[in-house]
């Protein structure tokens, strides 16, 4: 009985070997990984245009849940990337987050690194 069209393995043309890596694949493990994922990017970008947002703001901008924006900005605090401080307004706590020169240089870095990915996978 033949296998399925969809089950058919096809050689490729050195053998059964995998691909060597490709300097695109190389580039792009090589990104940011705190930057990288998604909501912390999102934070980033929100700050990097801003002098300071309060947690409420920034939440409402990323679409984060209170759990989800405070576990990615303490990662994003924890690299040095932004800054948090606490206040109160009267009784009413205040957090407040900015971003670093580090957090922009880094943010600035990772797109370049995106921007170069982009041009290679386009080249290509």
């Amino acid at each position: 009985m033949a296998a399925s069209p969809a089950r058919r393995r096809l050689p490729d043309a050195v053998g059964d070997q995998p691909a060597p890596a490709t300097a695109v694949t190389t580039d792009a493990l090589a990104l940011d990984r705190v930057i990288h994922e998604r909501m912390r990017l999102a934070i980033l970008s929100a700050l990097a245009g801003r002098d300071a947002v309060a947690f409420a703001e920034l939440k409402t901008l990323t679409g984060a849940t209170d759990g989800n924006l405070s576990v990615h900005a303490r990662r994003l605090e924890e690299a040095g990337y932004i800054l948090c401080s606490k206040s109160f307004a009267g009784r009413v706590p205040r957090t407040e987050y900015r971003i670093t020169v580090a957090g922009r240089r880094a943010l600035h870095s990772y797109l370049d690194h995106l921007e170069s990915l982009i041009r290679q996978v386009r080249d290509s």
